[in-house]
């Protein structure tokens, strides 16, 4: 439960499924009004009904492939219309495929740009006027601890989160003052339905044991920092410690991490 969040307005992408689901979960329990986006207009429609008899929660639903600029050009005039104000953008929508350089092709390289990339910035860009205007807000984007280490098979991917990175380092600075919050939150593996698109042999989430995540602590973590001004939440702590000294020994960490790195 978040107090903060009674009342407010949230957006959150990709909120269908995996780690966007259950942060939409915990910011019905506390009672903020929910703008939820994402493909499958079926799931945001039973999401809405359960969501609403579950806590009583004003939901308004949105089906958008967020990989198409004209579809989220689309929708924010819609959003605009039934929104009176955004308190929260959590820029959850995102997806990621475990291929080589080599295999990768530009397509698949640019859809994961367009999702995890341009509409975060597309969003941004629409919640932010009225955020400043109002002289509050957060914008919370999910990277990855792959935007920290990048690992063989992994390079768009990690190309893709490495950007949200940076992205959100500078938006912080820019709206430093205003009363806007910008949060970038790194998670490890989370156990959710991401690995699917990324690793279909299931080879990946088989060797990574004890190292997945629940989305479920991700979100509880994420929901209870909304509204506060946090630079960055990562999980779990020993991975986000090795993105530190990686930073700082790269070599070194490439060559004691080898076995780890190449797990996919």
């Amino acid at each position: 439960m978040n107090d903060r969040l009674r009342g407010k307005t949230v957006i959150i992408t990709g909120a269908t499924g995996g780690l966007g689901e259950q942060i939409a979960v915990r910011c019905a329990e506390s009672g903020a009004r929910l703008v939820l986006i994402a493909r499958n207009g079926e799931k945001l429609e039973r999401m809405k009904r359960e969501l609403g008899d579950r806590f009583s929660a004003s939901v308004s639903a949105y089906a958008a492939d967020l990989a198409r600029r004209e579809e989220i050009e689309t929708l924010f005039p819609k959003i605009e219309r039934e929104t009176e104000t955004v308190d929260c953008l959590v820029n959850n929508a995102g997806f990621g495929l475990f291929k080589t350089t080599q295999d990768i092709t530009m397509e698949e390289a640019e859809n994961m740009f367009a999702v995890n990339v341009f509409a975060l910035m597309a969003l941004t860009k629409f919640v932010l006027p009225a955020m400043l205007k109002q002289r509050s807000g957060h914008i919370i984007n999910i990277a990855s601890q792959a935007g920290k280490i990048a690992t063989p098979k992994a390079g768009v991917y990690a190309a893709t989160k490495s950007a949200v990175l940076s992205f959100t380092d500078s938006l912080r600075m820019e709206v430093k003052g205003t009363g806007v919050f910008v949060t970038a939150v790194n998670p490890g593996p989370m156990a959710t339905r991401f690995f699917q698109t990324a690793d279909p042999s299931g080879t990946y989430v088989a060797n990574l044991g004890r190292w997945i995540v629940p989305a479920e602590k991700v979100a509880e973590k994420i929901v209870g920092r909304m509204l506060t001004d946090t630079r960055e939440i990562n999980i779990p702590v020993p991975m986000n410690l090795a993105a530190k000294l990686h930073a700082l020994f790269p070599s070194l960490v490439e060559r004691v991490g080898k076995k780890a790195f190449y797990k996919k």
